[in-house]
């Protein structure tokens, strides 16, 4: 299993320049002021005081704008269409653009977790991302290590909406695409922001944190301990805050296997079901009689969710 990740600001830039500033002589005071672009790690307006070499300028300068300045590299073709992998605040993203823009003129969008660069989304997703790239959609993701929806991994995936959504015209609603407890970083996202998801469509989608990484496991990703993490997991649990999405009438699928043992349909995907139709919402549930958790055609090749996500471009 990977490490977690670093969700947190890998550092401060008033550190970084007092440290670059002892080692030049004489003393030469300068004071640079920059500003950071929007959708990058802060929007603020920056002072560096007191650097004591002029010659060590433009060195500083660069590296802090590397620093802040969200980073690109095309880095292969996925799914038969360009791949582009940029930084934003300390954290790697990928937008997978089409190579014909949809018929008309709409940017729709995919948003898929967990994402690991090179890991996930992988050779399972190709079906129905391809078939998606070729109507003009964009596949899009954000690594946040193992956060089981935490408050930190949600507000890097709101700086990563920004990004995506300002950088390259992309729709303001999103279509989720949460694939097993990536549930639990979708989910979380999209009930504090249900204006900015336009619907969801999950594949043995874990909602409660109980069910999985348990609280034990998903406590140090939230700064809690178990205790604490059991007193507050209603504000934290996919299952217990569905009803902003309910309000907004955000239609949701899932696609779960009635023999999956890790990811339980009977406390995943069917308390959704149940609780989001009690509450008005609109959703429909396939279940796929005894399979598992398998990176299977049933789950990954369904015509059904293909055709639910092609129904709500807007």
């Amino acid at each position: 299993m990977r490490q977690n990740a670093d969700i947190n600001d890998p550092g401060g830039i008033s550190e970084i320049s007092r440290g670059l500033s002892v080692l030049a002589t004489p003393p030469v005071p300068v004071r640079i002021k920059f500003s950071i672009p929007e959708g990058s790690q802060t929007s603020r307006i920056r002072w560096i005081s007191n650097v004591k070499n002029s010659s060590i300028l433009p060195v500083l300068v660069l590296f802090l704008l590397f620093c802040v300045v969200p980073q690109r590299s095309v880095a292969d073709q996925k799914y038969g269409h360009e791949r582009t992998v940029f930084t934003l605040s300390g954290h790697q993203g990928f937008v997978i653009r089409p190579a014909k823009p949809a018929a008309d003129g709409t940017k729709p969008w995919a948003w898929y977790a967990p994402t690991f660069i090179n890991g996930y989304p992988n050779q399972s997703n190709e079906w129905l991302f391809k078939q998606l790239l070729d109507a003009g959609w964009t596949i899009a993701g954000m690594e946040v290590g193992e956060s089981f929806g935490s408050p930190a991994g949600r507000k890097i995936y709101s700086e990563f909406y920004a990004h995506v959504v300002q950088e390259y015209g992309l729709n303001p609603k999103a279509c989720l695409v949460p694939q097993s407890r990536g549930g639990l970083m979708l989910y979380n996202w999209a009930v504090e922001h249900p204006d900015q998801v336009q619907c969801i469509a999950g594949i043995y989608t874990v909602c409660d944190l109980r069910s999985y990484p348990g609280l034990k496991n998903a406590a140090p990703a939230y700064g809690l301990t178990e205790d604490e993490l059991t007193n507050h997991l209603k504000e934290h649990n996919p299952i217990d805050r569905l009803e902003p999405l309910a309000k907004a009438k955000i239609p949701i699928l899932h696609i779960h296997g009635d023999s999956d043992t890790v990811v339980p349909l009977d406390r995943n995907s069917q308390v959704v079901y149940d609780r989001y139709k009690a509450l008005g919402g609109p959703m429909e549930l396939l279940v796929i009689k005894g399979k598992g958790h398998a990176e299977i055609p049933e789950f990954f090749q369904s015509p059904e969710m293909l055709k639910f996500l092609l129904s709500q471009k807007k």
